[in-house]
């Protein structure tokens, strides 16, 4: 039987999400595999799975805030906002020239913080039941409604010129939901000269870094993190008595014991180091909000 677990996986360009989740499927040997947050064909890095019962603490994951590392063309538009689809607008060489580095950064100030945010046309945002890239690619116009998202760090590390272009590596730190094609291009159009991805890889999803991940040519041979050892990474752990255990699997509360947590949420532990479940506060006592399977 497999052992579930959570894998970090560093998906590379060229492969979809559910490729990575296909292989990963064949080199476990188990269909139960989820992940927290898919990654754009042309994308790379992190993707967080989830294996057999493990697949339950993906919904602690998915909201997580995240960091991507991207290059952004300025001087051109595209109709994905990214450099897989056609160049709709491409200013004249003058126009780019012009705009100053004080004119970037006041276009970065702007789209730094908690800002609203139409989330890129060519996304996997449902409307109306489809995604929104199926409508686009059958040829329907498509109009997102406005989201407020949470961009915390939008720095340029390099700013390179040439050709009529302007392409600049930036670090982003943001909320989940946020689109970085959204971001290449809303700078773009605030230039005055547009813009779009060219480059995106997330090397952060929460308290995971793309830098303990494996490739994908190594998951036959990839260690999982025990369930246990991820809840601990994501929220506090909290050792539980095996009476404690036994009670909050049968969903019964822990009477009075509501003050040993630190936050809302707490991974209760077993005194064998396993993941009973995740607890939050009811009143004074501790409630089991989601329990693992129990090892059989």
């Amino acid at each position: 039987m497999v052992a579930p677990g959570i894998l970090l996986v560093d998906k590379p360009g060229g492969l979809t999400s559910h490729d990575v989740v296909a292989r990963t499927r064949k080199a476990f040997g188990t269909r139960k595999i989820g992940h927290a947050g898919t990654l754009d064909p042309m994308a790379t890095g992190l993707l967080v799975l989830g294996i057999e019962g493990a697949t339950r603490l993906l919904t602690y994951v998915v909201g997580a805030d995240k960091t991507y590392v991207a290059t952004i063309r300025l001087g051109q538009a595209t109709g994905t906002d990214d450099a897989e689809g056609e160049i709709t607008r491409a200013a004249d060489a003058a126009d780019v020239d012009a705009v100053a580095g004080e004119q970037i950064r006041a276009g970065i100030a702007a789209l730094t913080g908690e800002i609203s945010q139409v989330p890129s046309a060519v996304s996997a945002i449902k409307v109306d039941g489809r995604r929104a890239y199926d409508l686009v690619r059958a040829g329907e116009q498509v109009e997102l409604k406005a989201r407020v998202v949470t961009v915390s760090r939008f720095d340029v590390m390099d700013e390179r010129r040439g050709d009529g272009l302007i392409d600049l590596d930036v670090v982003v730190d943001c909320s989940s939901g946020t689109y970085i094609r959204a971001l290449a291009r809303d700078l773009g159009d605030a230039l005055g000269i547009g813009g779009h991805l060219t480059a995106l890889r997330r090397t952060r999803i929460g308290p995971f870094e793309v830098a303990g991940a494996v490739d994908i040519d190594s998951l036959a041979e990839a260690e999982t993190l025990t369930p246990a050892a991820a809840a601990s990474t994501i929220m506090q752990p909290l050792e539980v008595s095996a009476d404690d255990a036994r009670d909050l699997r049968h969903g019964k509360r822990l009477g009075d014991q509501a003050v040993r947590l630190e936050g809302a949420l707490a991974a209760a532990i077993d005194p064998e180091g396993g993941l009973v479940g995740i607890v939050q506060k009811r009143g004074g006592d501790l409630k089991s909000v989601m329990n693992m399977p129990e090892a059989r």
